[in-house]
């Protein structure tokens, strides 16, 4: 339990060294390329880390009793909107379409001050937010954000 524990630590950690060693000016053409690097490398720290992550969740989930016998994968979080958050998300649901999950796109709108704010949260079939398909029958079972 400690050492899944400090695996999802240690996936923290580097998704906010990664975002702090890829900052780029949000006003410069570099910006884009920021962006996808920074979805790159959450993608390779998921890719390479994300069994491990579901494991995890999935442990904590069972021992406070919320475990569940739908199939679990955790993938990255591509935000749209104004906060520029990245991270990972564990989706859940039918096997065959938890399969089709690439990415969880985040939606952000808040208004009347930010006094109020929606935060969406989309399977998707690409981690692409301009082209993707939504994946039906599959829901976001837990969050792992850091602002960038």
């Amino acid at each position: 339990m400690k050492l899944k524990r400090l695996a999802v630590c240690a996936l923290a950690a580097c998704m906010i060294g990664t975002g702090a060693m890829i900052h780029v000016d949000a006003f410069s053409l570099g910006s884009v390329l920021g962006g996808v690097a920074k979805v790159g490398g959450i993608g390779f720290l998921v890719s390479k880390y994300g069994e491990s992550i579901n494991s995890a969740i999935n442990s904590v989930m069972m021992k406070e009793g919320a475990g569940t016998n739908y199939a679990t994968k955790v993938v990255p979080i591509v935000s749209i909107g104004n906060s520029g958050y990245i991270g990972a998300a564990q989706v859940i649901g039918d096997a065959d379409q938890v399969e089709k999950v690439k990415a969880v796109g985040q939606l952000e709108v808040s208004w009347n001050d930010k006094l109020f704010r929606i935060k969406g949260l989309i399977p998707m079939d690409s981690v692409n937010p301009s082209s993707f398909s939504r994946v039906q029958g599959v829901g976001v079972s837990a969050v792992i954000d850091v602002r960038v």
